[in-house]
């Protein structure tokens, strides 16, 4: 199981706590990771990624282990400690303005 911190909008959106619990099957990459979060929660496909690209949306990070994997490819496995549950992949709504 990993867990998965989602920022509070998605968080009210899917009716979910903070973190969530999630089952991936296979290698568990940041996409694989994404996938599960949108399999367990419908509700949150395109919020994250668009649907058609599957490109990370404007303004959504994305950090595990003190890592900023926002730009790193969807087949970029996740930190071991993120494998195992210890840490969470945290799913970030980057702030802008000035």
């Amino acid at each position: 199981m990993i867990r998965v911190a989602l920022p509070q909008h998605l968080r009210t959106l899917a009716h979910a706590g903070e973190e969530v619990r999630l089952q991936v099957e296979g290698l568990v990459t940041l996409g694989s990771a994404l996938d599960a979060v949108e399999i367990a929660f419908p509700m949150l496909r395109g919020t994250i990624r668009d649907q058609v690209t599957r490109r990370r949306r404007p303004f959504v990070r994305f950090f595990a282990c003190g890592q900023d994997l926002s730009h790193e490819p969807p087949d970029t496995p996740l930190p071991g400690a993120v494998v195992t549950g210890d840490e969470p992949l945290l799913v970030v709504g980057a702030m802008a303005g000035g």
